[in-house]
């Protein structure tokens, strides 16, 4: 990390994430299984619902990664990328926040994930970042115009109870750490074109699962 844990004041931010990806449904990254094609690559969203780095509050700023990878994601992989956008609402001192917390400079669970999947950055940006969450869970969306667009709605089949959504609870490779419930989606939109990423599909995997982090430990 670039600073050591005594630079680092107390946060805490907790709220949804989701992603859109490459893999059949269901995802097996969050399997801790190789991607269903060898690689994979998708976008990330995070809606922080309640949040404060030290004395500076967080509350309803959007972050969103775009990411690819070969091989599994939590064991042997290779030719990670990524990209990230920041919510152009956030001022210099959440901004900052948000920089150090999902870089993995502030600690906690974020770290973890920097350091496993060690990407090589191809970019960062500041932008709106529009992030819409089905308060029933029944769809999710993330958008920044022009740039990328990652929507989804949850999952159903013919013996799903209406109403009732498609979920797992301890995932062996939860995105957002352990101890959450994922609730299993289908994309209806996943397009990027930022920063040397391009594709246009849909109906591949989604998942939502909610986040609740604490750093610098």
């Amino acid at each position: 990390m670039a600073e050591t844990a005594a630079n680092i004041p107390k946060w805490h931010i907790t709220g949804d994430w989701f992603d859109t990806c490459r893999c059949n449904v269901p995802c097996p990254c969050s399997f801790a299984q190789p991607p269903t094609f060898g690689e994979c690559d998708g976008v990330l969203a995070w809606h922080i619902r309640s949040g404060n780095y030290g004395d500076t509050r967080l509350d309803g700023l959007n972050v969103l990664m775009v990411s690819s990878f070969v091989g599994n994601v939590w064991a042997e992989h290779s030719d990670a990328y990524g990209a990230a956008f920041l919510d152009e609402r956030a001022d210099d001192k959440q901004r900052e926040a948000l920089h150090k917390i999902f870089g993995g400079e502030a600690g906690g669970w974020p770290a973890e994930l920097v350091t496993m999947l060690n990407p090589e950055m191809r970019g960062m940006a500041v932008a709106p970042i529009d992030v819409q969450i089905d308060e029933e869970l029944g769809s999710w969306k993330a958008t920044v115009p022009g740039r990328v667009t990652a929507a989804a709605e949850a999952l159903t089949g013919p013996t799903t109870p209406e109403g009732a959504r498609v979920q797992t609870t301890n995932l062996p490779g939860s995105e957002t750490g352990p101890g959450q419930i994922a609730t299993w989606g289908r994309s209806t939109a996943d397009r990027v074109d930022a920063f040397e990423f391009l594709w246009d599909r849909q109906g591949q995997s989604s998942k939502h699962i909610p986040f609740d982090w604490t750093g610098p430990d």
